[in-house]
């Protein structure tokens, strides 16, 4: 009887268990990423530095700028909101109009008279110029000194008493730079230490692209009997477009948002007639503390960038869909 219990034990267990529920013992599903996301997020952590950087220093003020330029506001004072009337004052501003003419007139001479010279540079530095290691070292020069530097040596130079290149001039009786107090010679001194400083920029961008023009397109062109006049308007200028849209592009940019020249040189005077944008927007903010109207000359000149900018990119496009026809 004791053997036939303990057989009957475990059949009772065994029956139990088959009567419990069981637990499900089908494979969970696995939830697959794509390889991009996944890719995306492997790198995510090294990026995120960046994100953070950029949202600081460029994002989060761009936006604070453009909320303070809906608002009148100065030290002491809480903003309080106009709308567009900072831009409305600005535009006309005939300090600012003026401040318009005469950065149009700089960005217009300096950056059409560097380019003309970068180019010329560049087809003399690749034809074979001698000694272009030792040349190109000083032309190069200008962009390892500063521009607080290259302003100090300028005004040395064509100093209206004692400077080395008025006394230069007046020993020839050529006229002076009167760059003191004549205005269209201040603009003109301030275009060419302009050209002086960023002449190096673009001529490493055309020298550049020069170098990569084939050797063969030249020896092609001398067999069909192509003049030297020839082959620079049929082969080298055609080659050259692009980077020199390039080279334009940053130039007219970087032109537009001139300061330090000018400031240092001659501070926009005299009675503010050689004031360029950027000068008028450091006026408004930091000497008639008026951030409102500064912050909104700040994106106009923004938004005159962008339409720079697109008016070239628009080019570029279409000069490579014409190259891919």
């Amino acid at each position: 009887m004791s053997a036939i219990h303990a057989n009957a034990v475990p059949e009772r267990e065994r029956a139990a268990r088959r009567s419990s529920p069981q637990p499900d013992r089908t494979p969970a599903r696995i939830i697959r990423i794509p390889e991009r996301v996944r890719n995306a997020l492997g790198f995510f952590p090294f990026l995120a530095p960046v994100h953070v950087l950029l949202l600081s220093i460029i994002v989060i003020p761009s936006f604070y700028v453009g909320w303070l330029s809906l608002n009148t506001s100065s030290f002491g004072q809480a903003p309080v909101y106009v709308g567009l009337a900072n831009y409305m004052k600005v535009l006309a501003d005939p300090a600012f109009r003026e401040a318009l003419i005469n950065t149009g007139i700089i960005v217009v001479v300096a950056v059409h008279l560097e380019l003309v010279l970068a180019l010329g540079m560049a087809l003399l530095f690749a034809g074979g110029l001698p000694g272009r290691r030792f040349l190109l070292v000083a032309v190069l020069a200008p962009y390892a000194i500063s521009e607080v530097t290259a302003v100090a040596m300028w005004r040395f130079l064509f100093d209206p008493d004692i400077g080395p290149v008025t006394m230069a001039l007046k020993a020839r009786h050529l006229p002076i730079l009167e760059w003191s107090y004549v205005p269209s010679h201040g603009l003109l001194i301030i275009a060419l230490l302009t050209i002086w400083l960023h002449l190096p920029f673009t001529f490493v961008i055309l020298y550049a692209a020069r170098l990569a023009i084939p050797g063969e397109l030249y020896e092609a062109a001398k067999v069909d009997g192509a003049t030297t006049l020839q082959s620079f308007r049929r082969v080298t200028l055609p080659l050259l477009g692009p980077a020199m849209l390039i080279a334009l592009l940053f130039r007219y940019i970087f032109a537009f948002r001139l300061f330090s020249e000018v400031w240092l040189m001659t501070q926009g005077g005299p009675a503010r007639s050689t004031e360029v944008v950027a000068v008028y927007l450091y006026q408004e903010a930091f000497r008639f503390n008026a951030f409102g109207t500064a912050a909104a000359t700040a994106w106009i000149m923004v938004l005159i960038s962008l339409l720079l900018a697109a008016g070239y990119v628009l080019i570029l496009r279409r000069q490579g869909g014409a190259h891919a026809h």
